[in-house]
């Protein structure tokens, strides 16, 4: 039997049931809200004084780094720069100079002259900036040419540097050092090192070779075979390609 409905009577709309629901609904985020707003103020309020010394230390921090960068690296930088001037043409004319000559260039590189500093009062007065640093460097290759070996390792060792040539040239400088130390194994060590420090035409195939040649001498010929066969195959075009024949014999009579 069909069911029908009294006229005049309209239940309520979904709609009209959603908008009750939904004002009641919005009322209660909003009263939610207003009390976390009164909360977080309430808490502010009570730790604005450690909120202002947190802003504040860190501020100063910010402000302070800025500052040191502005007034005192960067003059101590150029400072550092105008000093190594004198001390880096001394190094470039002992390495051009005669075998009688170059000591005493070297040691001007390192103590300084003509009212400039040194290489190692570089490293002590300015030993945070980039010059300080490759301060080391030189420091070290100079000493490494006058014989003090030791001092060499020192400063090689505290020189820091990422660029391709420079960082494999200090690894295997040390690695020069302790060879002129009666130390071979420490010497392959820095050799190895240096080698793979970089990769590169230059340093790789350079290292790779006193690695072998060092190698032969302690007995180890398998070693001494994978460094050539290297330099033989990834650098043929290197100085040091031409010398591989003269070395892999030996190490291959030697297993």
């Amino acid at each position: 039997m069909a069911t029908y409905k009294k006229r005049g009577h309209k239940p309520k709309a979904k709609d009209d049931q959603h908008s009750v629901e939904d004002g009641s609904t919005t009322a209660e985020v909003f009263n939610t809200l207003d009390e976390g707003a009164s909360k977080t103020e309430e808490w502010v309020a009570r730790n604005q004084k450690y909120i202002y010394i947190i802003i504040g230390v860190a501020a100063v921090v910010i402000l302070g780094y800025l500052g040191y960068n502005e007034f005192i690296q960067e003059p101590k930088e150029a400072e550092a720069a105008n000093e190594m001037f004198q001390a880096q043409q001394y190094f470039d004319e002992a390495l051009d100079a005669p075998a009688t000559e170059s000591d005493s260039l070297f040691n001007l590189a390192l103590t300084g002259g003509q009212g400039k500093f040194g290489f190692e009062d570089i490293v002590k007065n300015y030993g945070s900036t980039k010059a300080g640093n490759l301060a080391h460097y030189y420091a070290g290759m100079a000493y490494l040419n006058t014989n003090e070996y030791q001092k060499a390792i020192d400063h090689l060792d505290d020189f820091d540097s990422d660029d391709e040539i420079l960082g494999p040239l200090a690894k295997g400088g040390i690695g020069d050092a302790f060879l002129q130390l009666e130390q071979p194994e420490e010497a392959l060590d820095y050799y190895v090192e240096a080698a793979k420090l970089r990769t590169n035409n230059f340093t790789t195939p350079k290292f790779l070779m006193k690695a072998a040649v060092t190698a032969i001498q302690l007995g180890k010929g398998g070693a001494a075979e994978d460094y050539l066969t290297r330099i033989k195959e990834e650098f043929p075009d290197s100085p040091e390609a031409n010398r591989v024949a003269i070395y892999l014999g030996q190490a291959q009579a030697m297993q």
